[in-house]
């Protein structure tokens, strides 16, 4: 890979930096997410809840491991480790998805109506790719492939609160119970797909210049 410009030391340790700060609100928030939604959705008897509750502490998993990356002075010397454990956390993310959304199909519980539910996952859906856009953003211009997959991994999380709120919402409204589950089994698969590429290291993590906004060579990043 030969980048378009050369990261001087003092930028290269911003992006490193940044890097860190991204991290450390996307396991606070994901901390508070996975307890609010198992909560809730254990009051309301709605698996879709408990499995975005479930989904957030992978999400945590992933975003620990960016940081144990970035907490050492070499972080690429730990790349190749944090990239194995993101990967698993995609694996394991696609897992309580699909067994979350059969258990559902399969008419485990009538969930009940639960607006923190409802309000919780429009809140993730609404800042959770700001979060991921950032990160993806960082992660390609220092070039850093764990950073690249976990903002994959949050996009992911963000799909996800898309149809959990699509599902509540279908519910509440018409009695759609598998509207949510049908939508999170294809988000199984897209998480699946991704975990294979971080696991053999497949992140499209081509540094961009700060100045064109350009990466080298044939760029194919979402």
């Amino acid at each position: 890979m030969t980048a378009p410009h050369t990261l001087t030391d003092g930028r290269r340790e911003v992006l490193r930096r940044r890097i860190r700060w991204i991290v450390a609100a996307t396991i606070t928030y994901n901390v508070i997410e996975a307890v609010i939604a198992l909560l809730a959705g254990r009051a309301a008897t709605s698996a879709a809840l408990v499995g975005f509750g479930l989904d957030s502490a992978v999400e945590v998993l992933s975003a620990a491991a960016v940081a144990w990356q970035f907490s050492g002075r070499d972080p690429e010397r730990r790349e190749r480790a944090a990239l194995y454990t993101i990967a698993l956390s995609f694996f394991g993310l696609a897992a309580f998805v699909t067994v979350d959304a059969v258990r559902s199909l399969a008419g485990a519980g009538e969930a009940e109506h639960s607006t923190v539910g409802i309000v919780l996952a429009a809140v993730s859906f609404a800042i959770m790719p700001a979060f991921s856009w950032f990160e993806r953003r960082t992660g390609r211009e220092l070039g850093s492939a764990t950073a690249v997959a976990d903002s994959k991994q949050t996009l992911i999380c963000a799909y996800l609160s898309g149809a959990v709120l699509l599902g509540l919402a279908a519910n509440s409204l018409f009695g759609w119970a598998w509207a949510d589950s049908v939508a999170a089994l294809g988000i199984a698969v897209f998480a699946v797909r991704e975990g294979i590429e971080a696991w053999w290291g497949e992140t499209c993590a081509q540094p961009v210049s700060a100045l064109t906004g350009e990466s080298a060579g044939n760029d194919s990043c979402c």
